[in-house]
């Protein structure tokens, strides 16, 4: 997926880093993800450690997590019910086509009509899969990830879905395939949650706590509402013209409260190492990061130059760098 502040090109900086300080014995750390997004980092230590706990505030992505990282046995039918989905009857009164398909009269176009009707006819199968017990957890989860990310394919949006297209651009107008979130086996098992950072990390507990909270005021709620709505698949009054609904707004991305937010947040930590990603742009300066880690034990920084995520220059956010600067912030925590 094309994500804002995804950690796919850092992913193996910030894995090196991690175990150069706290890699001794990997087999049996347990590493957690408490804002895991798509679960890149995840993924990377899924195979390396004893457990990885991911958790992310948003549906979308606890789906995602719940099947590339949760999901650690092969799922033998995979190609049979990914087949049966693609080649279903479609179905033209679905929430999708009704909502955001131009077709319906709905005035938004997220998706050209003939995907939204084929979004709305897999989402409904599978839901009624999981009701006859015809399909599993790890499955439905499997199946729900592969159709979020495949969805997201045709979307006819500037990579987040702030709002739409006026006219369909090219990728859009592909009909949407129905493809495999394919997932890392492995004989552990791991934990994925879809709650509030500060309240979980007063119930879990490990050796390595990688951070990568929302950098600035862009909520992912708003961003990513859609793979929400699909997700979830609950029906609600969308709002307005890009047709948003109800969202909670964390406090990461509020000026007047991430500070607090976050040293609460290491406060309550119960692990030994624990790094932060974060860029040069944040809410949150260098130094008042610095601050709060060098409250609570050793501290370090390390930087890395990258390219600037390339949604920001389609989408006119006046950005005029091309790169920008991602911080891993390192604390031992004693």
């Amino acid at each position: 997926m094309n994500y804002i502040g995804s950690k796919l090109k850092l992913s193996n900086w910030i894995k090196e880093e991690i175990e150069k300080v706290a890699g001794d014995d990997l087999p049996n750390k347990t590493f957690c993800d408490i804002f895991a997004g798509t679960g890149i980092i995840g993924r990377r230590f899924k195979t390396k450690v004893k457990q990885v706990i991911a958790n992310d505030l948003e549906y979308y992505s606890f789906v995602l997590n719940r099947n590339y990282i949760g999901n650690h046995n092969t799922i033998e039918d995979a190609d049979e019910l990914i087949e049966e989905l693609n080649n279903l009857s479609l179905i033209d009164d679905g929430f999708v086509y009704k909502n955001y398909c131009l077709g319906s009269g709905s005035g938004r176009q997220y998706f050209s009509d003939e995907n939204g009707k084929k979004i709305d006819t897999i989402r409904q199968t599978i839901q009624k899969w999981k009701e006859q017990k015809r399909i599993n957890e790890d499955r439905y989860f499997f199946l729900l990830a592969s159709l979020i990310e495949s969805a997201d394919k045709v979307a006819n949006t500037a990579s987040v879905y702030g709002a739409f297209l006026k006219h369909l651009k090219k990728s859009a107008q592909k009909e949407l395939v129905l493809e495999s979130a394919e997932f890392e086996t492995n004989c552990n098992t791991h934990k994925v949650f879809n709650e509030d950072s500060n309240n979980l990390i007063n119930k879990i507990e490990g050796d390595i706590l990688y951070l990568d909270p929302p950098y600035n005021q862009r909520q992912y709620g708003a961003n990513y509402h859609l793979l929400n709505t699909i997700a979830k698949y609950e029906k609600f009054k969308p709002n307005g013209k890009t047709g948003l609904p109800e969202y909670k707004r964390s406090a990461y991305c509020k000026k007047g409260e991430v500070k607090e937010s976050f040293d609460r947040l290491i406060k309550n930590a119960n692990f030994k190492y624990i790094f932060l990603s974060y860029n040069n742009e944040g809410l949150m300066s260098k130094d008042e990061v610095k601050e709060i880690f060098k409250k609570y034990g050793s501290y370090d920084l390390l930087t890395k130059e990258y390219q600037r995520f390339k949604a920001d220059k389609e989408t006119n956010r006046n950005h005029k760098a091309n790169k920008t600067f991602e911080y891993l912030h390192v604390l031992e925590k004693r």
